[in-house]
């Protein structure tokens, strides 16, 4: 059985025992729960112990090859107009429909009353405390470390991608045996992280099913009832997006054909949607983009990592109809010139929060207080929060391996989804 059917069968399994196991069933003084959590994690720690060297081995063998024909801004160029592109596109789509949809209504009235109010508003008031806009700024004063192997230590993903571009560029210009010996030592590197991303990945219907079945066991649907306007709104956004915005790019501008890459990315589409981590499931992504879907490793070792980093399509969509239904619900509208701060405040926050912890809910509380709402607000959507994560960042995983195929073929390479996988 092909790998993205044992994943699905866990995932649908782990919906079922999730919900029948609960949090208190168990076995022994063993709850199920308990287990569910500890495999979940193991896994989740394998996949993050490969980002590291991955990200480096691949973009420095990447890069020493763009670097050596000369096309490395080239290839940046478009990179980052695709990224910031796809990225408006999904926040346009998020607020057209949560205009039309309206969720934070319910019978001409704003729902602020029959929601829920999380008692968890003081943690979330210490994670975004001094937060604002000025944060968008620590983007570049992240991309250069001070020290490159704290910054790998701590998972500063857009320091360790600056220094290995910087090195495989700066590696192809030497000449000599020394050259040689670093290329092809990295080149080896790179192989021997494949091979382990493999091995990694039999584990992933186990993985797959622990981390979904800890959350059903612990959330449940309940929680989506007083909110299933607001869930379903993201959820038709999302969909909008990852079914027709990208499909057709890749029509329009790939020229090549979507359902086959839909069948190329699905072990890194569901093992996003379990993990609700882009950099945990880099690895699984730059496999399926370079083996199933045909891109070489010039190309996916540049867009992928990076894309992993700062291309954030469904957490910019989710932030907007975010902002948008708590203003609903506290019974304000919007004017336009309000709306469209909040679209541009939503773009720059996707890219430049990235990598600070609880990185939506930091953004979103940028956007609240950029419109005049107050930040306890967000206590509005926090029951429903972690699915809606495990949606959205696959639709992240999607539009990384989308901008990968589209800038191969771009770049003129042949070979990219030519056949089914």
């Amino acid at each position: 059985m092909k790998l993205h059917w044992q994943i699905l069968i866990a995932l649908l399994l782990a919906v079922i025992i999730g919900l029948a196991t609960g949090m208190d069933a168990g076995v022994l003084g063993i709850r199920f729960f308990d287990i569910y959590s500890f495999l979940g994690t193991l896994f989740l720690n394998a996949l993050k112990m490969l980002i590291v060297p991955l990200i480096v081995s691949s973009i420095i063998t990447g890069i020493a090859g763009v670097g050596a024909s000369g096309a490395m801004g080239r290839l940046g160029g478009k990179t980052l107009l695709y990224y910031m592109t796809t990225s408006l596109f999904a926040i346009l789509v998020g607020m057209l429909l949560v205009n039309i949809i309206a969720p934070g209504i319910v019978d001409g009235e704003p729902a602020r009353a029959i929601l829920p109010q999380s008692e968890d508003i003081g943690s979330i008031e210490e994670r975004v405390a001094g937060r604002g806009v000025e944060d968008v700024v620590e983007i570049f004063l992240r991309m250069v470390p001070t020290n490159i192997v704290a910054a790998a230590a701590q998972g500063q993903m857009l320091g360790l991608i600056f220094f290995s571009l910087l090195f495989g560029y700066f590696m192809s210009r030497i000449t000599g045996p020394g050259g040689k010996v670093l290329q092809d030592f990295w080149q080896g590197v790179f192989d021997v992280m494949m091979r382990i991303t493999e091995w990694v990945m039999l584990f992933a219907p186990v993985g797959v099913f622990a981390l979904v079945a800890k959350v059903v066991a612990s959330t449940g649907f309940a929680a989506l009832e007083p909110l299933l306007a607001f869930f379903l709104t993201v959820l038709l956004a999302l969909a909008a997006h990852f079914l027709i915005v990208l499909p057709l790019l890749l029509v329009l501008v790939g020229r090549v054909n979507p359902a086959r890459h839909y069948r190329a990315m699905v072990p890194a589409l569901l093992t996003s949607f379990s993990t609700a981590s882009s950099s945990a499931t880099l690895p699984v992504t730059l496999e399926c983009v370079t083996r199933n879907a045909g891109v070489s490793n010039r190309t996916s070792s540049f867009v992928l990592p990076l894309g992993a980093t700062v291309n954030m399509d469904g957490t910019a969509l989710y932030e907007c109809v975010a902002a948008m239904f708590i203003a609903q619900a506290y019974g304000l509208e919007l004017n336009l010139a309000t709306q469209f701060t909040v679209v541009l405040v939503a773009l720059l926050t996707s890219i430049g929060v990235a990598g600070i912890p609880a990185a939506s809910l930091v953004a979103i509380t940028i956007i609240l207080t950029a419109i005049g709402l107050p930040v306890e607000a967000v206590g509005l959507i926090l029951a429903v929060d972690r699915i809606l994560d495990m949606l959205r960042t696959s639709v992240n995983v999607f539009s990384d391996s989308c901008g990968a195929v589209i800038i191969g073929q771009l770049e003129g390479e042949t070979g990219i989804l030519k056949a089914d996988s």
